[in-house]
């Protein structure tokens, strides 16, 4: 029988590239990969892995493997899973990502709730973009990520993943308070500051992405990713801006924000490994920032999308 421990390592090196980063994921030293490795081949009696440079890449037999090592660890978590429900302890550490005005909006209400009702959790807290949130979750340094995704640029789920929706964080035109348009009544079309200095944050970014679809031709002549410093210069009149709610607590004296038509939002899901959904800390860590959510209800107005809040799909 192929043993777990070294079908860990050779899923660890194909997903990670390396063996010092496969270490690094199963906290380990790289001599102890390296180890696994060399049992396995004379276990299968089969080239598993190749240098490549710096990087080792997998042999035909070493895909054929690794594949179906995925599926043995998938089923190894769902029965680990399973135990821990059955045991119905939260406790032991997690890994939370998310991204920035998420961090600042959701997570110190959620994880002050999990310390309160759940003192044998141990969860830390990573910044990051959705991507990188989503990669971690499929390479299993993180646990429970907090992506959001606008509409004009849907999220491409990696196979495995659980998503379900939190909500809907609508964005607003952010203008200096003498702006000719701050008084004005109604939504403000986007077209009507398109020639307007805007401040935006940083290319490569969703953000950025998203306001250059939307208005094709605008070049923020302030880039920052930081939506509060964003504000800070339109409350000296330098721009302005298009801001999410949950990126703002209060505005600064001297801005205005006004709706804009159409209505533009960003989805607000949480995400986690499918093979994982079992365990007690992933729901608690769920459940809690559902909670966050709603207590922010400010946040969840009429939708520009169909899809009900709550729906959870695999992809």
């Amino acid at each position: 029988m192929l043993d777990l421990t070294r079908l860990q390592a050779l899923h660890a090196v194909a997903t990670f590239g390396t063996v010092t980063a496969a270490a690094g994921a199963l906290h380990c030293t790289p001599s102890a990969i390296s180890q696994h490795l060399a049992k396995l081949e004379r276990e299968t009696k089969a080239t598993l892995v190749e240098k490549d440079g710096r990087t080792l890449r997998l042999t035909e037999a070493g895909r054929v493997l690794v594949e179906h090592a995925g599926r043995v660890l998938d089923a190894v978590e769902e029965a680990e899973a399973a135990l821990a429900a059955h045991r119905e302890t939260v406790s032991g550490h997690l890994t939370i990502a998310s991204f920035p005005t998420a961090c600042r909006g959701l997570l110190p209400y959620a994880l002050r709730a999990l310390a309160v009702d759940h003192p044998g959790l141990e969860p830390t807290l990573q910044e990051s973009d959705r991507q990188v949130s989503l990669d971690g979750i499929v390479r299993g340094t993180i646990d429970v990520a907090l992506i959001d995704e606008w509409l004009e640029i849907p999220v491409n789920v990696p196979p495995g993943v659980a998503v379900s929706e939190l909500g809907l964080d609508v964005g607003d035109l952010i203008l200096p308070a003498g702006h000719r348009l701050a008084e004005s009544a109604g939504p403000v079309t986007l077209e009507e500051v398109h020639e307007e200095r805007w401040i935006g944050s940083k290319p490569g970014t969703v953000c950025h992405e998203w306001l250059r679809r939307m208005l094709p031709g605008v070049h923020p002549t302030i880039m920052v990713n930081e939506f509060e410093t964003q504000l800070t210069f339109v409350a000296e009149g330098l721009g302005v801006a298009f801001v999410p709610r949950l990126a703002r607590t209060a505005l600064p004296v001297g801005v205005t924000a006004r709706p804009i038509t159409p209505e533009a939002a960003r989805r607000v899901s949480v995400a986690w490994r499918a093979s994982a959904a079992g365990r007690p800390a992933i729901g608690a860590t769920v459940a809690a920032l559902r909670d966050a959510w709603r207590h922010r209800a400010i946040f969840t107005l009429p939708s520009v999308w169909d899809a009900g809040q709550g729906a959870v799909h695999v992809v």
